[in-house]
């Protein structure tokens, strides 16, 4: 039986909000990149936080990045799939890829669990940005990359993400939990229900 933990709106909110110091303070973001469809309410939760006096709101960007399959007709439970599908991306033509250079960026998604998705996300955007910099001749501008996840699955991963990720403080998850389903308030169809189910287990 799937370990079931149901997450409210609440309780996200709380998650950026607790969050936010340690990313502007390590991180320093000026562009956010929200992955669909987990990425979307977190990120723009947190720009609320990240906001300072007299400065603008960070700018948020959107990609679509799919791993998880369904299991079967009777049920909503997914598992993590084994190949990482593009179903929004960046128009590499146009002024996105060029905006992103000389920036840090921070890569915003719900869950960190296998961590298949923000590999590919990472390397993917990578590329982008080194073909968009010998394109407009702009080698000498550093992009740096950072990670916010709302939960960490303590679990081993198949994904890799860069060293200097690690080593230079820029993955950051609000809270880490075992291998269990989070169930997010956004894909829920019964939000009464579902703050109900959160409400009635173990804290």
């Amino acid at each position: 039986m799937v370990n079931k933990v149901y997450v409210t709106y609440n309780q996200v909110h709380k998650l950026c909000q607790d969050s936010a110091d340690q990313i502007l303070n390590d991180f320093t973001p000026n562009l956010i990149i929200a992955i669909g469809g987990g990425g979307y309410v977190p990120a723009r939760i947190l720009r609320s936080f990240l906001k300072r006096p007299g400065s603008a709101n960070i700018p948020i960007q959107a990609i679509g990045l799919s791993l998880y399959e369904n299991l079967g007709k009777d049920g909503p439970v997914e598992e993590p799939g084994t190949k990482v599908t593009r179903t929004q991306w960046l128009d590499l033509s146009s002024l996105e890829m060029a905006n992103l250079i000389g920036k840090n960026i921070l890569i915003v998604d719900e869950v960190d669990d296998t961590r298949t998705t923000l590999e590919y996300a990472v390397k993917e955007l990578q590329k982008d940005v080194e073909t968009a910099k010998q394109k407009l001749g702009r080698e000498g501008e550093k992009t740096k990359f950072s990670i916010f996840v709302l939960h960490n699955k303590d679990k081993p991963k198949k994904g890799h993400l860069p060293e200097d990720m690690h080593t230079e403080n820029r993955y950051l998850a609000a809270h880490t939990v075992g291998d269990v389903w989070i169930c997010y308030p956004w894909e829920a169809t019964d939000i009464d229900e579902h703050d109900r189910l959160a409400l009635s287990q173990p804290t």
